[in-house]
């Protein structure tokens, strides 16, 4: 038999065997730790994301009306100052009210195309909050208008005295998608007649409605967000306060001139059987507020002037 003679390869063929295997592993290992530190990245940068992501107290979802940028903090500029924000404007169907008699106030909320909106978000119990004070910031109301399936919201009115009367629509509009943005629009009404502008009180801490004796500590500065505490007390103490549109209190602020809004919310529970608001102020100059809360099922407003230096 010939002898058999063993095949081996040749030193090239090993040395081309070698340079392609190593190629293939250091592109493998090249994408494989790819991969991971993309992976890394990716969750890392989430994490940071949603940690550096975070809103003052007393800001959204607690502070109601201010305009785009509001949620970023001390600074932003209050709502309800123009008729049209946003892509969506405030239309009522009459602008003029005989000074005293209750009448029905009518409007809608258009959008772009001057079609009427008709779907609105319930926020703090109701899809609508409606705010009406005359120019000289007397004769608060706070109501919740009824809207018909065409997009009319309708309210019964009484505009107490002759004068221009300041109303803020403040909503939240939800889009096809489901998406939400909150708008605070303001319109003038008329009372005709003679006009007899009141004087702003005095600044205080404390004041008496309807048996009650209201008071707050904090002292607001202009473009910082601080807390604002009122306690309210009956004849034997602390008042039994109880929730009104879901919170323990609302508190509404109008700059003096402009009348720029703010509508605030407080803490979800009492603190030491107080109220604890987060304001923000935009600026300097005199600023009514209107805090309402609930006992026995009524609804009172406290009123207090405050000036911001």
């Amino acid at each position: 038999m010939p002898d058999q003679v063993s095949a081996a390869p040749d030193r090239s063929t090993v040395r081309l065997a070698l340079v392609v295997g190593g190629l293939v592993l250091a592109v493998l290992l090249g994408f494989g730790l790819g991969r991971m530190n993309a992976g890394g990245a990716t969750s890392t940068g989430g994490a940071t994301l949603a940690a550096d992501h975070t809103h003052p107290p007393g800001t959204q979802p607690h502070d109601h009306g201010s305009v785009a940028g509001a949620d970023q903090g001390a600074g932003a500029e209050p709502g309800g100052l123009s008729v049209s924000s946003a892509g969506y404007t405030l239309a009522p169907l009459v602008t003029e009210f005989p000074a005293g008699r209750p009448e029905q106030l009518r409007f809608q909320v258009r959008d772009a195309q001057r079609r009427p909106v008709t779907r609105f978000a319930v926020v703090h119990d109701k899809p609508m909050h409606l705010i009406v004070v005359r120019r000289d910031l007397t004769g608060y109301q706070h109501l919740h208008p009824t809207m018909a399936p065409d997009g009319t919201w309708s309210v019964p009115l009484t505009l107490a005295q002759p004068g221009v009367w300041r109303a803020y629509a403040d909503f939240t509009v939800v889009a096809a998608d489901g998406g939400q943005t909150a708008v605070t629009l303001g319109a003038d009404l008329v009372a005709p007649g003679g006009y007899q502008p009141r004087p702003l009180p005095a600044p205080a801490t404390s004041t008496t409605v309807d048996g009650f004796t209201v008071g707050y500590q904090g002292s607001p500065q202009a473009g910082a967000t601080v807390p604002l505490t009122f306690r309210i007390d009956a004849a034997g103490g602390a008042a039994p306060l109880e929730r009104y549109l879901g919170a323990y209190g609302h508190l509404v602020a109008l700059r003096e001139g402009d009348l720029g809004y703010l509508h605030v919310h407080p803490e979800p529970e009492l603190v030491d059987g107080q109220v604890k608001f987060w304001l923000t102020t935009p600026g300097p100059g005199r600023y009514r507020l209107y805090l309402d809360f609930q006992v026995g099922t009524e609804v009172n407003t406290a009123e207090f002037t405050l000036t911001i230096p």
